[in-house]
């Protein structure tokens, strides 16, 4: 079968780095012919080199020889490389597809029981059940101060239920905040199921419900949101003027944050959710307080640093430390004290 044989063998000065590779390419120079017996070609070839067979049917056909001594030809390592290029196609295209359907469940992450209330860190508490515009039945708490400053709507994360609040609800009551916490339809015992709509249509129904049920003045009501919660609380200060509206460890928009988890994918087109806190925060007409962490791995700083940019003033921005969840636990008196000021000054009219 064999014709002619030429090989090139490395220099001793490379064996070792040699040693390490299947497939390595020729050095041309130095060639010397041999007889084309396999035995010896095998025995000589310690280490991957390149081979130069002339076939009978073929001319200079250039062919890799691999240490288990199986010979591949171009078209047999090209066809390789095309499968192996399908196969990682057709997985990204699958994982592209099951991020595109599955976003809901990327987003909001419910839990129907209610592990906790007010009253277990010696607050108390009224349970309100209201309906969102839409008809559907909401479930939250409204938790009195005593002489309050005014009444702190709490717009609540993608995670848990209003039970996983109580540390906020706690400092707010501190602050001579009542607060009125509700629980997203299909979270905690609310009804229905979790849709951006949705998130928008409940915000609205505790806006209403301290309205028509409490009597209460739209410039005694501060909305607060926290992460995904500061998105929808900024999109119904733009639909309502409240006294106030603080956002806190907040993105600029769905997409942007999508486009920064999933890198590699075209997440800022397949991403079905806007929760555009951006657009939302520019139409704002009241003082605003932006509060983020400088080490908050979920939602990076500079989504803060640009919501305070497009924020008219009067504005104030509240750096804290800590994770995404927890920054306003470990930051202590920097966070109570960020709160109070802004609190103050919102009373006083004084920036």
């Amino acid at each position: 079968m064999l014709k002619n044989l030429v090989y090139v063998a490395w220099g001793s000065a490379f064996s070792s780095q040699i040693a390490k590779s299947d497939f390595l390419p020729a050095k041309k120079g130095n060639s010397r012919t041999i007889e084309p017996d396999e035995t010896q070609i095998f025995a000589d070839i310690q280490k991957s080199i390149i081979i130069f067979y002339k076939l009978e049917n073929f001319n200079n056909l250039f062919l890799c020889v691999s240490k288990n001594g199986k010979f591949y030809s171009i078209r047999d390592m090209l066809q390789t490389i095309l499968h192996f290029a399908v196969l990682i196609a057709a997985i990204y295209v699958g994982l592209t597809g099951f991020l595109f359907f599955t976003q809901s469940r990327l987003i909001y992450f419910p839990a129907s029981e209610i592990v906790a209330t007010p009253d277990q860190i010696g607050l108390s508490y009224k349970p309100v059940s209201f309906k969102a515009p839409d008809g559907i039945r909401l479930s939250g708490w409204f938790i009195p101060a005593e002489s309050p400053r005014g009444v702190l709507i709490f717009c609540h994360g993608n995670a848990g239920n209003i039970s996983h609040r109580l540390e906020s609800i706690k400092i707010f009551h501190g602050l001579q905040l009542s607060t009125f916490i509700f629980d997203y339809r299909g979270y905690g015992a609310s009804e229905g199921t979790p849709s951006e709509e949705g998130t928008y249509l409940d915000a609205k129904g505790a806006w209403n419900y301290l309205i028509e049920h409490e009597g209460l003045d739209p410039f005694d009501i501060i909305l607060f949101g926290r992460s995904l919660g500061g998105s929808v609380a900024a999109w119904l200060t733009r639909e309502h003027t409240p006294k106030a509206l603080i956002v806190e460890s907040a993105f600029t928009s769905a997409a942007d944050l999508a486009r920064e988890m999933f890198m590699y994918f075209p997440a800022k087109l397949l991403c079905k959710y806007n929760y555009d806190t951006l657009a939302a925060i520019r139409e704002v007409q009241c003082p605003v307080l932006i509060v983020h962490s400088h080490e908050d791995r979920t939602v990076p700083f500079k989504h803060a640093l640009k919501l305070f940019c497009s924020a008219k003033d009067p504005k104030v921005f509240l750096e804290i430390s800590g994770s995404h969840n927890g920054g306003f636990i470990t930051s202590g008196s920097v966070y109570l004290n960020g709160l109070k000021d802004f609190l103050d000054q919102v009373d006083r009219n004084i920036f």
